[in-house]
């Protein structure tokens, strides 16, 4: 199964990485503020590694974790997407939509606008149930949710993270064709 790209919006679009992408998307993944609710900011050579599953998902599966960039410069502004869900979270099977964007890009509704074109993506594609979860203190992350029109469900422990994890309790919504 394969979406077309790019996916555009008003004033972003959903494109393929390129190699030019990594050193912005290591920049915001080294970023205190954007890793807050996450276990840590990452390296350099981690961001490179992660960048490099996503686009492998891309090319594996033909939909997944796209550059979110700005239409008018094609600038890097984070990614947003879907990816499958694994089998150690309590709503699998899924569809993740996920979100990271660079602080400059917060604010201005572009987060909303990428996840609108995943969602697209999504329905072309076929994909009946999208979640997306995040810790609970992430309120940013939990009202685009909202926004998106996705119902909270519950909360969950994160498989991945340690039991004395101030992240490790997470909240998860739903949303349905």
């Amino acid at each position: 199964m394969h979406t077309a790209l790019p996916l555009s919006g008003p004033r972003v679009h959903l494109r393929h990485w390129r190699d030019e992408d990594l050193p912005a998307f290591a920049a915001l993944n080294a970023d205190p503020q954007v890793m807050a609710h996450f276990p840590a900011p990452l390296s350099c050579s981690d961001s490179d590694a992660l960048a490099a599953r996503l686009r492998a998902g891309l090319a594996e599966r033909g939909w997944g974790a796209w550059v979110l960039a700005r239409r008018d410069d094609d600038a890097l502004l984070g990614c947003v997407g879907l990816n499958p869900v694994a089998a150690s979270f309590p709503f699998a099977p899924a569809v993740e939509m996920l979100w990271r964007l660079a602080r400059p890009a917060w604010g201005q509704g572009l987060a909303h606008e990428g996840a609108q074109l995943a969602l697209a993506a999504a329905c072309e594609l076929g994909m009946s149930r999208v979640v997306a979860f995040t810790a609970l203190g992430n309120l940013r992350s939990r009202a685009l949710m909202a926004r998106l029109g996705m119902l909270e469900q519950g909360e969950f422990d994160h498989p991945a993270l340690a039991a004395d994890s101030p992240l490790r309790r997470h909240v998860w919504c739903e949303w349905r064709m």
